[in-house]
């Protein structure tokens, strides 16, 4: 075993808080005890704050603040990193290899009984995606590096609706994870405004020698809501929904992530929301129908009527 890592394993076994004696280290690394005493004088002249007791029951220490430091992670940290890996992975977050290298060194410096306790925490989380964004994780990590140092990229660049594809060149502010997928919040130079750019629509991506500023005091995410979910401003186009039904299809409706932005009053059997009139019969009754009896629309009459109409389409559209 290499030298710093025999340096490390040490420092790992004194961060445990127990004493331990040159003998158990020596016979745990399987190194000769003169070797063990090198290493502890390497530590202590590096700083590292150890404490040696003589006689009978001596041993060596470390300080409690020491054990303490950020350099470890008890049991709790552990178990999340490594859950946290999990979540990452089925994201597809593009950072996985190096962190998969990170989870492997903590694995590598625990104990027998350590590890089997965080595989038993592990083991216990399984995380389902049918998303993966790992094809386009060249382009993701290209995008981290040209909005950390501040230069810009050019982009060919998909969109929805265009026959043609252009390039744009872009000055990249943040990225965003949203609903399973990645955005690229930036100034577009192409239409001269910020914009978002979905990822997976990136055909092509080269950096630039083209260094740009980041606008301050500005929000990726709120800039990103914002646009999804547009401010009410017109109150006279607001009008109100009423829906009845049960706990649990109420509480979903509500969690969604288009209708919960409007919601106004929440009972246990009723919700109130104020939105748009051209929002409450064009989208609407879409996301209501998959919900059945589950719930009733008390308000408006014209958005019954509406979910009706649709109905009746579905009808006779699969009748024919």
């Amino acid at each position: 075993m290499p030298k710093i890592d025999n340096i490390l394993a040490i420092l790992w076994m004194l961060s445990s808080g127990e004493k331990i004696t040159a003998k158990q280290i020596s016979e745990k690394l399987e190194m000769n005890i003169r070797t063990v005493y090198r290493y502890i004088d390497t530590l202590s002249t590096s700083g590292v704050p150890i404490i040696s007791d003589t006689g009978h029951n001596g041993g060596y220490t470390l300080l409690n603040h020491f054990i303490e430091a950020p350099l470890f992670f008890d049991f709790e940290e552990q178990t999340s990193l490594f859950h946290a890996a999990v979540f990452a992975e089925e994201a597809g977050y593009y950072g996985g290899e190096a962190l998969n290298r990170a989870i492997s060194k903590l694995s590598k410096h625990s104990n027998q009984e350590q590890e089997a306790k965080i595989n038993q925490h592990f083991n216990s989380l399984e995380v389902i995606s049918r998303f993966s964004s790992l094809s386009k994780a060249g382009f993701l990590n290209e995008l981290e590096l040209s909005v950390a140092d501040g230069y810009s990229v050019k982009i060919h660049y998909d969109k929805s609706g265009e026959k043609q594809l252009k390039f744009r060149l872009v000055d990249p502010y943040r990225i965003i994870y949203w609903n399973n997928k990645w955005y690229v919040i930036g100034f577009c130079h192409l239409r001269n405004e910020i914009r978002s750019f979905r990822v997976d629509r990136i055909e092509s991506l080269m950096p630039t020698e083209n260094k740009f500023e980041q606008p301050e005091n500005f929000s990726a995410s709120d800039f990103f809501m914002n646009n999804l979910l547009p401010t009410i401003e017109d109150k006279e186009e607001i009008t109100t929904l009423i829906i009845t039904g049960g706990n649990r299809a109420l509480e979903d409706i509500c969690g969604h992530w288009f209708l919960g932005h409007y919601l106004h009053q929440r009972s246990s059997d009723q919700a109130i929301f104020l939105l748009e009139k051209d929002i409450l019969h064009t989208y609407i009754p879409y996301l209501l129908l998959p919900y059945g009896k589950s719930i009733r629309v008390t308000e408006p009459i014209s958005l019954k009527e509406r979910l009706v109409e649709v109905l009746s389409e579905l009808i006779n559209f699969h009748q024919n």
